[in-house]
């Protein structure tokens, strides 16, 4: 789904959870090639010129989610939980160490040790250059309602990264299946199948998904 179409989709859902029309839902989708630029993006953090990266079938939009610049596109499990935290935690803090705690949850079911850093959200792992981060986070709170949330690098071209400065970090960036490095890659249906698990175990959700993998849509919406 294209980024926008998306921005759409999770601005209406918000409005609705905060009206108390719906119950907490989990988009899960994959974007096409987009750079977007947080709250507190800075522009010599995106490296190439608006031309260039248009030219590259990449597009660049503005977003109101914390963080800096990063990029989307295809091989990467984009997560967009929009939640009242009134009925979990009013806590900013713990809501995104419980996302990191998803995603490591997740990773390990594949034999994947993912870190968190003491200085950045997200979750990392370790590599031949130290840590690398193979998942971001970046969130906005309105009315205690969630939107934006993680991408997870499955099988994400990192090439693509090169273009920007990832959060405004120097630092590595990998994929799951850079880091398996010749080991089978888990497909992307398994993958979220263990996200969404995990998110609602993480979350305390009374809810299928915090039962069984198999067959669990309860949580998940696959956008056209």
């Amino acid at each position: 789904m294209n980024w926008a179409a998306a921005y759409q989709r999770q601005h209406a859902l918000v409005g609705q959870r905060q009206r108390g029309e719906i119950v907490d839902q989990l988009l899960l989708v994959e974007h096409p090639h987009v750079v977007t630029l947080g709250r507190n993006a800075k522009e010599e953090n995106i490296l190439a010129p608006a031309a260039l990266l248009a030219s590259k079938g990449i597009d660049l939009e503005e977003t109101n989610r914390g963080g800096d610049v990063t990029y989307h596109g295809p091989g990467q499990i984009v997560g967009y939980p929009i939640l009242q935290l009134n009925d979990w935690k009013r806590d900013v803090h713990a809501y995104v160490r419980a996302i990191e705690e998803v995603i490591i949850r997740a990773l390990r079911e594949f034999g994947v040790t993912g870190e968190r850093s003491a200085l950045n959200s997200g979750v990392w792992v370790a590599g031949a250059e130290g840590l690398a981060k193979i998942c971001a986070i970046g969130v906005h709170i309105s009315r205690w309602v969630t939107s934006h949330g993680f991408a997870l690098n499955h099988s994400t071209d990192l090439r693509y990264f090169g273009y920007i400065v990832p959060c405004g970090l120097r630092a590595p960036v990998t994929s799951l299946e850079q880091h398996l490095a010749g080991r089978q890659l888990p497909s992307r249906a398994q993958v979220i199948d263990a996200i969404v698990f995990h998110f609602g175990q993480v979350f305390e959700f009374n809810n299928p998904a915090a039962a069984s993998f198999a067959g669990n849509t309860a949580l998940l919406e696959t956008a056209p």
